[in-house]
């Protein structure tokens, strides 16, 4: 059984793993999640958020013997988290997520995918502070392969996301990238291009990649199916 720590990304909450939660326990693993700071029920006002509280939320929840999962932009937390604290994780897992370059922000690498697929749906607020997005477009963002009632669930719960957090780089990123990790690439992606997650993990060894032929929200999708990459990946 391993502890798991869900992490998710932009402008969700812990709400985005309902279904994976209980795939993993099916296999005997013991998983939870988090809302990062001004996401979900936490009540941090959004205009504080920074990438390093995102990290000191990891690491608030986790262990040494923790897997720690990060989804989407989660792929800055949890690596900003190990990054500070190597010891406080045992491994890490980015699902169709950003991985960390050295001096990078999510908003350089985002500019360096071949496409922009989100930037349609993003609304700046007034004070360029934070963003939400276009309730329309995001089934076929985040859910595109996905049952119609999972837009209707979800799109009540996304939230605001800081823009702080994307705009601060890693200067160094030596400690999270020696931890063992893995990478799921999601093919069918349409937030983060697939052929993106590839340039991020093109020199992983073959044996840390993994790819679904799902969107970019497997846990919505494919809850099982992610489930058993996961417990793949922990008996390795």
């Amino acid at each position: 059984m391993s502890d798991i720590l869900l992490v998710h990304g932009s402008c969700h909450g812990a709400w985005c793993w309902r279904d994976l939660i209980p795939a993993l326990h099916a296999l005997g693993h013991s998983p939870r999640a988090i809302d990062l700071p001004s996401h979900g029920a936490d009540q941090t006002p959004v205009n504080n958020v920074t990438l390093e509280a995102y990290a000191d939320a990891v690491l608030a929840a986790s262990t040494p013997e923790t897997v720690v999962l990060g989804h989407s932009m989660g792929g800055f937390a949890i690596s900003a988290a190990a990054q500070k604290n190597p010891g406080a994780m045992a491994r890490l897992i980015y699902l169709c997520a950003y991985v960390p370059a050295p001096g990078l922000t999510l908003a350089d690498m985002r500019k360096q995918a071949p496409s922009q697929p989100l930037m349609p749906a993003v609304r700046l607020l007034e004070d360029g502070k934070s963003f939400t997005l276009d309730p329309t477009m995001t089934q076929a963002l985040f859910y595109n392969d996905c049952p119609d009632k999972i837009a209707a669930f979800a799109n009540p719960l996304l939230c605001a996301q800081a823009v702080a957090p994307t705009t601060q780089a890693l200067p160094d990123t030596s400690r999270a990238d020696a931890k063992p990790r893995s990478y799921i690439r999601c093919m069918d992606d349409r937030t983060i291009p697939p052929a993106y997650q590839v340039t991020m993990t093109k020199d992983w060894p073959t044996a840390d990649v993994y790819e679904m032929s799902t969107g970019h929200s497997p846990f919505f999708a494919d809850p099982a199916g992610l489930a058993q990459i996961i417990d793949t990946i922990l008996k390795r």
